[in-house]
């Protein structure tokens, strides 16, 4: 079943963390936990789903961290301490944005790596260099096609909490 494409929140969100990470170091693109995630240095350290962050942090703030309004765990059977959904009231201002980016990021160097997988080691046949290469993910936006001769006014582009002014 083919993916659902992503609502233009959710690419925006998807921006402003790729921004917010361009001087982060090696930074991959990818899907896990059915969220578009950011891996820094091998790491995954960000994501987005829907109109929520993925952050990682560090394991043991996690009974603490799980208690910030607007904040949930991403299990919730405790087999993913640190890892937590942000929702959209929790980054609301540029300060709370900038906090949960800059908390992910100072965890990313003590986060242990997931290990990999030796080629063949669990009975499954070795894979070619391609398979086994990061997959990047690479969104793009679209246009639509209008269907009627007479063009209609697409209404304006909703932007993000993230991109409001903090007056």
């Amino acid at each position: 079943m083919p993916a659902r494409p992503l609502s233009d929140d959710t690419l925006q969100l998807i921006d402003a963390v790729r921004a917010a990470l361009l001087e982060a170091g090696e930074v991959e693109e990818k899907r896990m936990f059915g969220c578009h995630v950011f891996m820094v240095n091998g790491k995954l350290c960000l994501g987005v789903e829907g109109d929520e962050l993925l952050v990682r942090l560090p394991p043991d703030t996690h009974t603490a961290v799980a208690e910030t309004p607007g904040v949930r765990p991403l299990s919730s059977k405790g087999l993913m301490d640190g890892y937590f959904y942000i929702s959209p009231a929790a980054y609301a201002t540029r300060a709370q944005w900038q906090h949960w980016i800059a908390a992910a990021l100072a965890f990313n160097p003590l986060a242990k790596a997931t290990r990999k997988k030796a080629a063949g080691g669990d009975g499954a046949p070795a894979r070619s260099p391609e398979e086994s290469a990061p997959r990047t993910s690479r969104l793009r936006k679209t246009a639509k096609t209008p269907t009627s001769t007479k063009a209609t006014p697409r209404p304006p582009a909703r932007k993000h909490s993230v991109f409001d002014d903090d007056a």
